[in-house]
């Protein structure tokens, strides 16, 4: 962490006062937390625990599906079982735990991805979850092993629906509506048995962000989901009841540029972290740049003002681990 001279009164009284605590669907302005990771994550618990272990491969309904299926419907060159644990999918209303199938021959192709909501849905939330899906039209999941029709929504890339007080969501390249009502609607026929989703999974590097975390929500995650990238970078995740903060990185060469946009926005903070850094104090969206490659993004959702002396406090708590 660098620290540069010039420090606003509000934040050097949070540097001051110690930096040892934590603050604050699909999310549009969320990186897309899709890559595989490489170190191991952890098995969903009921208590925390920091000892990574791998998932059954049998525990995921990407393993159930019929794969001729999805390659029919959607014209791919192969399917490919992914059978690593992935980084969850935050949002709100509802919060995903994800698997993949890749939908090409090289690691790097398209990928259709299935998700089931880590907290119990019901009509209104999926109601709340259509609502913030712009463009999103009702859809029906009919052929379902249950016997009923399952409520939904979705676009020409994806569908959620609601099935025994979950969301399942299963999305992927362009294709049509009526193409992912059928892929939903296989996912429909394959969830029966398995797992509930655990509420904590945690990684020891994200608890020093908890207590701020807590802040920043204003209420302690009763959820955890914590795990990594591809490269190693870590992800960490809180989730309350209607709000969720998360850390995460974006590798990109463009890492300046990008900033550029962030540091012009009228509601931007400046903050002495890393080798630049700011809080929108409107969104309470925190971006922290760390050498000409990286960024490291705070995420409070739902988008709201929040005091930016807390989420300082929650970012000098979380920096460390991505240096």
């Amino acid at each position: 962490m660098r620290i540069r001279p010039v420090v606003p009164i509000a934040v050097l009284a949070v540097l001051l006062s110690g930096c040892g605590g934590p603050g604050q669907e699909t999310a549009p302005s969320v990186p897309p937390l899709v890559s595989v990771p490489t170190t191991p994550t952890e098995t969903p618990s009921a208590t925390p625990s920091s000892t990574p272990s791998s998932s059954k491969v049998a525990d995921t309904v990407c393993v159930r599906m019929d794969q001729q299926l999805v390659q029919t419907t959607l014209a791919a060159p192969a399917v490919q079982i992914q059978p690593q644990n992935f980084p969850a999918d935050f949002g709100v209303p509802a919060t995903y735990d994800i698997c993949q199938l890749g939908l090409s021959a090289t690691p790097t192709g398209p990928v259709l991805r299935v998700g089931v909501s880590v907290e119990t849905a019901t009509t209104a939330t999926l109601a709340a979850a259509q609502k913030a899906s712009k463009g999103a039209k009702p859809a029906v999941v009919g052929a379902s092993s249950f016997g009923t029709k399952a409520p939904g929504f979705g676009t020409d890339s994806f569908v959620v629906f609601l099935r025994d007080g979950r969301l399942y969501k299963v999305a992927g390249p362009k294709a049509t509506l009526a193409k992912y009502v059928v892929l939903a609607e296989e996912v429909d026929r394959q969830v029966g048995g398995l797992p509930e989703p655990q509420p904590l999974i945690i990684r020891p590097d994200c608890e020093r962000g908890s207590s701020a975390a807590a802040k920043v929500m204003g209420v302690p995650a009763y959820i955890r989901r914590d795990g990594a990238t591809e490269s190693g970078d870590l992800v960490c995740g809180w989730v309350a009841a209607n709000s969720v903060l998360s850390t995460s990185v974006r590798r990109t060469p463009q890492a300046k540029t990008l900033m550029t946009a962030i540091r012009t926005t009228p509601t931007a903070q400046a903050l002495p972290l890393g080798d630049e850094g700011y809080v929108d104090t409107a969104t309470g969206r925190t971006t922290i740049r760390i050498g000409d490659d990286r960024l490291i993004d705070f995420v409070p959702l739902p988008a709201r003002a929040i005091n930016p002396d807390v989420m300082t406090q929650f970012a000098l708590a979380m920096v460390s681990q991505y240096r």
